[in-house]
Parts: C-alpha cells; structure tokens; sequence
C-alpha cells in the first residue's frame, strides 16, 4: 500500500478533490451515484432488507441519500424518504438524484420524523449534512437525531455522523449522531480516527468513487493514517556482514525508585532491534538493573558529571531519558546534558515532567534531533490546558518546541515542526495499562539509534506498540509486549500486506 493511500483530508481539501475530478472530467452526477451506491452496498452487507428510514439533507449529503433509498427500493427494501427543506430548492446533482427517486418524499418535521423513528423505522440512513457542517445541529435534525441515539436505532452515516466534524472528530454541538456505521469516500478524514469521532463512527467503510489519486498532488496533503506504508522502507534488517554497532548504542538513564521503568524500556529496545543497550544507574541499584536480562550493558552512574561523560563516547547514537528518572535537580541535569549533546533524544515520563510548564527551556536547550512521548496529563504539565483537538495541539506543540510530539493513547497523534502528522488506529484498548508507556519509549528511541528519522522513528514505533497488543486480549500486561516484537517485525521484513 503507497503513503498517499493514507492520506487524511480535511473536510476543506475533500471539496477541492471532488471539484478537480470534476474539473479532469468525472460528472459530479457520476461521483454522487457512487458514493450512494456505496452505501446502499454497506447496508446490504450488513443487515436483511428492512424498513429503513432515509433522512436526507439540503445539500449533497442528501443527494448521496437519494441515490441510496432508490437503489435499496429497487433491491426490495421498504424504504421511506424524508427530506429536511423543499426538494424544490435542491441544485445540481443532489437536485438531478433527487427526481429520479420515484418514491414519496416525505418533509422532515419533528413530528413526522420521531415518529417514524419511534415507530416505524428498523434502520436509519443519516444522509443529513456529513462532514460539511460547521455549527451545532439544532431544530429538526437535532431532535430526530436525538431519537435515533435515544432508541439506539441502527443507523448508517453518510460521509459523517451528522453533528460531528470531519477535521476534528470532536461534535459541534451537544448534539451527534452514535452510528453503527459509517461510509465515507476516496479518503478518511482526521475526525474518523480522532476520540470521540472513531467511537462515533462505529464501523467505518472507506469506498472509492471515481476519484483518482492524482488530485492529491494538489492538494499536497500533510496528514496520514498511520501505517507502514509511511516508514517500513526506512527499517533496518540485519545482514550477513552486519556489525552490533551497525544497528546502534542507545543510553538510557534509569532512576533509584521506578526501576522496572527503564527495564521495561530496555527490554522493548533489545528486541527491537537496537545493537546494544546501556543503563546508566544509581551504583546502589545497579544489582537490581542486572537481573533478568543479560545482554543489557548496565553502567554505575551516581552524578550528573559522570553522565555527561559517558556521552563523549560518540558510538552511543541515541539517548532515552525519562522512564523512571525521578524529578530531582540530578534528573533535570541529565536531560541538559542528554539535550546538550545534539544526539538523537526522547524524552518521557519524568523528563517531561523536569520541564513542567516550561516548554521553552526544551526549545533553548535542544541541540539535535528530539522526541517527546507525552500521554494527555504529561502534556498538560510540559504545555498547559490548550484548546482544540488532539491532532491541532500536537502540531502546535512540535512547532514551538522543534520536536517530533507524540501524544499517546487509543488515537495517538504524531507530529513534527514541519507540519507533517499522522493519526494511529492500531492500539487496542488493552494497552492501557501500567508501564506501556516505557515500552513505546524503548520502541521509538532503538528505532532513534538505528538511524531513522525522528518523525519515521516514532510513527512506526507507536504503530508496532499497537501490533504487539493487537489479539492479546484482556490480561494483557507491559511485560507482554517486548516478547511480541519479533513476530511484529517479521512480517514488516516479509513485507506481509496483512499490516497495510
């Protein structure tokens, strides 16, 4: 699968792809009969013919639903139609599907419609607005979508729950439709993918509809989904004349308390792929480092002098700090010298939290190539409350501090100063669980040492974090994760296309 299959498009960039295949030639007529076919084809998959209301809006979301409630009555399917406005004030193609809809079309009144609903109704096709609405639902639609959630009807979204945005995936409003699925066209959107909006969406159709993949040099997209297609030519493999240090020395700072943190990290690092691991510890932890794995190269480091030293050996070639660091001055003296040294650098947990509402201090200090990997209450403490989605505030954030932000959970955000991102949707839920976290870290930062990229590096570590956890299941634990890695990497080697 190519990068550019990956591509998310704002709900602005959508209407520019559309308008430049219908300007390369495609009747934008012959765009809406398939993408209403598309639904019609979801529905049918789906569920056994049934009494299904199709809701359809002024625009050409509901001309899309004029396609899909002719083709399902054609099937056998009993369907009513209910349109919100006059179908005389309908234009263009949602106008021209309209009046070959030779079935009754019904006004959407609040009555009429929670009627239907309430009664009549086994199925709702949500052809109201899609991803072109900018307000909050309000009136009419507001009260029959209410309805449809109420009696949690099955209901199938066209383009977008009606009430959500496409480019955020947070609702506009108080108001959003919870649909069992969702179909959308040539390309997903951020808000398919971002909290609430995956949840939203239920089950989610991406159908292609006669738009070819050429407009996206104009529209010069900067947002991806997150998949191997984005990184997998940058990985590394060992060959037969391969060397240790071929694939990299990463220096990881762990702490006297948490010290299962950065053994964690470690751990992840190793089967990840990296050359060689070192701990710099606490002398008088340094027994504790040394069990359980023997291939860890573990260094008794009790100042930060000490150090800083251990950075002039330059084979190191990427640092990890954070992971069970502790918050102390030493601590933060550490992650200077770490940030100092201009080598390649992520930042986590306890690093983050060394820089509490000082981001700035970051920017001065870098030097190199740096990653941070902060969940929402890590970020919250570095950065402040900020407004806006999960994707808007990573960009902003990489952008004031240098750095390649990743902002972990179920839809993790990847971002970089120079405006490039991508949206996770790979981990299971199950990976909420304590010491995660220093696994990704250990992931990201190996991939660091390996020579990869900043953005490339924590794009496919984040996205083989979620591949160990996927089909665990419940009881799954931090432990668990870096034993899964080499099946991960495996097929990535093979190039299987099961990932894609």
């Amino acid at each position: 699968m190519k990068a550019h299959e990956q591509a998310l498009l704002t709900s602005e960039q959508m209407g520019q792809a559309d308008q430049a295949a219908m300007t390369g030639g495609v009747p934008g007529a012959e765009l809406m009969a398939a993408a209403g076919l598309a639904v019609a084809r979801c529905l049918e998959r789906r569920w056994k013919p049934c009494r299904t209301l199709v809701l359809c809006g002024p625009g050409n979301n509901g001309g899309d639903g004029f396609v899909a409630a002719r083709l399902l009555a054609a099937a056998g399917w009993p369907v009513r139609l209910m349109l919100l406005g006059d179908k005389e004030r309908l234009r263009g193609d949602a106008a021209h599907h309209a009046a070959l809809w030779e079935g009754e079309v019904e006004p959407l009144t609040e009555a009429a419609g929670l009627t239907a609903v309430g009664d009549w109704a086994e199925l709702a096709v949500d052809a109201l607005f899609g991803a072109g609405l900018c307000r909050p639902l309000e009136g009419i639609a507001a009260s029959v979508v209410q309805a449809i959630n109420r009696r949690g009807l099955p209901s199938v979204a066209v383009d977008m729950p009606s009430g959500l945005s496409g480019n955020s995936g947070l609702p506009l409003g108080e108001v959003c439709l919870q649909a069992t699925a969702t179909v959308t066209f040539f390309r997903k959107k951020p808000g398919h993918l971002l909290l609430p909006g995956r949840r939203l969406c239920g089950a989610l159709e991406l159908a292609q509809i006669g738009i070819a993949a050429e407009v996206l040099q104009e529209i010069s997209p900067a947002v991806w989904e997150n998949a191997p297609s984005l990184w997998q030519e940058r990985l590394r493999w060992r060959e037969p004349q391969s060397h240790k240090y071929d694939f990299g020395h990463l220096l990881i700072a762990g702490g006297s308390m948490m010290t299962g943190a950065s053994r964690l990290a470690a751990r992840a690092a190793l089967r990840c792929g990296a050359g060689l691991v070192s701990l710099a510890v606490p002398e008088a932890t340094r027994a504790i480092y040394q069990q359980g794995l023997d291939s860890l190269i573990v260094l008794p480091v009790d100042t930060a002098e000490a150090f800083a030293d251990l950075l002039a050996d330059r084979r190191k070639t990427a640092l990890l700090l954070g992971p069970g660091l502790g918050t102390d001055r030493q601590a933060r003296e550490r992650v200077e010298a770490a940030l100092d040294s201009g080598r390649p650098t992520l930042l986590d947990a306890d690093a983050l939290t060394c820089f509490a509402a000082a981001p700035q201090d970051l920017a001065a200090l870098r030097r190199g190539p740096l990653v941070i990997t902060p969940h929402e209450g890590e970020f919250v403490r570095l950065f402040g409350e900020r407004s806006g989605d999960r994707l808007e505030r990573a960009r902003r954030a990489s952008a004031e501090i240098g750095a390649t932000v990743v902002i972990k959970g179920y839809d993790s955000v990847i971002a970089t100063p120079d405006g490039r991102a991508a949206i996770n949707a790979n981990a299971p839920p199950n990976l909420a669980t304590a010491g995660a976290g220093d696994v990704l870290s250990g992931i990201v930062s190996a991939l660091l040492a390996q020579g990869l990229p900043p953005f490339e590096a924590a794009a496919a570590g984040v996205w083989m974090h979620g591949g160990t956890a996927e089909g665990f299941g419940p009881g799954l634990i931090a432990d668990d994760l870096p034993e899964r890695l080499p099946a991960v990497l495996s097929i990535l080697q093979n190039n299987d296309k099961v990932w894609d």
